[in-house]
């Protein structure tokens, strides 16, 4: 199945007063990669049909080790399971130092549905995913 790698660094506007990442913003770090693993096989969300959407059911990150303002990491992005309608994403996020350590990992699980309603993930979309 697919996977890919971002490099990315700790922003100014993800860390906290603490000056770390604050733990929201890895949610929104996981959607980009979401959306740039779709990117890599030929898909996105913006040719879904009319009626058709992508609700998150369920997400979830264990935070392991402290990222920092401004400290450069690597975010793996892979597909955990490919369900009858729904797909989940597994992300890791290493630190980038000498040697690399998972500082945080976590799952985002979305339902493919038309008209509210939960369908089979599209035959194309599945085909790009496997």
């Amino acid at each position: 199945m697919p996977s890919i790698e971002m490099k990315l660094r700790v922003r100014w506007a993800d860390s906290d007063p603490a000056g770390r990442i604050n733990f929201p913003r890895y949610f929104e770090y996981m959607e980009d990669g979401e959306a740039e693993l779709l990117r890599s096989v030929g898909l996105s969300y913006a040719q879904l049909p009319p009626g058709y959407g992508i609700p998150r059911v369920h997400s979830e990150c264990t935070f392991k080790k402290i990222l920092a303002y401004d400290a450069p990491f690597t975010m793996r992005v892979t597909i955990g399971k490919l369900g009858n309608s729904s797909i989940r994403y597994e992300y890791q996020f290493f630190t980038d130092g000498d040697p690399s350590e998972l500082a945080a990992e976590g799952s985002m699980t979305i339902v493919v549905i038309k008209d509210g309603r939960p369908i089979e993930i599209p035959p194309a979309w599945r085909a790009a995913l496997t």
